[in-house]
């Protein structure tokens, strides 16, 4: 016999009340009702659960047994319904969000500012990684978007939506000199040049920009992050490839100069990744919907 839950609800009921009657009144039932589910339950377990009294029914040993389980049962479904409650409310929840280091500061805080604000009990978790990486995790299930430089090829993926990112060459004051005139893809590979580590999507941008003009281009300095490239720039050790907005104040208070190229460097796409196969936490669709919304108003 299958055993309909409903009937261990019956059961909890009448075990706490220890009257058949008081426990239909509760659960808005005929006592006739609970009689026949509490007797279709002791049929199916193979065992009595009441002694019936003359002034109610009292638990049996196989009764208060079961009794602990299924009050424990149904305290873990009632916790269980108020987290989802607290979830939908957003006064719980967790946004788990990988991004590249380039697109962290000018494209993902000022969003994420907006969404700490508006939703201040959602834990967020955010790891900077590269794009592989974040892709991978996405595929997990370990995180639930990723902002990463496109294009990218992967039929599990899906690309929310995108975004311009201008890229520039730059270099200290003592590279003014090179700053008077447009340069060519030639005439920088002569320079030293400052670049991310080979495995990163940034190095590969730029070095397919050279190679698009017939040029190969090394690195005399092979970095770790944007800050880096950055400061040796300043100070003079050579020509990075950064983002326009991650040197706009560099560039406006002259420590950094930009170098202008003949052939312009093109701008990289940003893109939201998430997995088509999986279903988005509450937190993260919030958070997809203000970027919607945002880019809506732009």
């Amino acid at each position: 016999m299958v055993i309909n839950t409903e009937w261990y609800r019956i059961f909890l009921h009448a075990a706490e009340h220890s009257n058949l009657t008081k426990a239909a009144q509760t659960l808005h039932m005929t006592q006739p009702s609970v009689s026949y589910a509490i007797k279709q339950l002791e049929e199916a377990l193979g065992v009595a659960l009441f002694d019936r009294l003359s002034k109610g029914v009292r638990l049996t040993q196989e009764g208060h047994a079961l009794y602990l389980h299924v009050r424990q049962a149904f305290a873990e479904l009632d916790s269980a319904e108020r987290h989802m409650k607290k979830l939908k409310g957003f006064s719980e929840g967790r946004l788990r969000i990988g991004a590249n280091g380039a697109i962290i500061k000018d494209f993902l805080l000022p969003s994420l500012d907006v969404y700490h604000a508006r939703y201040p009990h959602v834990r967020i978790q955010m790891s900077q990684e590269k794009t592989s990486r974040i892709l991978e995790r996405l595929k997990n299930g370990s995180l639930d978007l990723g902002f990463v430089h496109l294009p990218i090829s992967d039929d599990e993926i899906m690309i929310h939506s995108t975004q311009a990112s201008p890229y520039c060459a730059v270099a200290g004051t003592a590279f003014a000199d090179w700053a008077r005139q447009p340069l060519s893809a030639a005439t920088l590979t002569k320079l030293p040049l400052l670049m991310l580590s080979p495995d990163s999507s940034t190095r590969s941008f730029i070095e397919g920009w050279f190679r698009s003009q017939g040029f190969e281009a090394e690195a005399d300095f092979e970095l770790t992050n944007l800050d880096m490239l950055a400061e040796f720039a300043r100070r003079g050790y050579g020509v990075a490839f950064l983002p326009r907005t991650f040197v706009a104040s560099d560039i406006a208070d002259g420590s950094l100069l930009e170098l202008v190229t003949e052939i312009p460097l093109p701008d990289r796409r940003i893109g939201i990744a998430v997995p088509k196969a999986l279903t988005p936490s509450l937190a993260a669709g919030a958070f997809l919907e203000l970027l919607q919304d945002k880019k809506d108003r732009a």
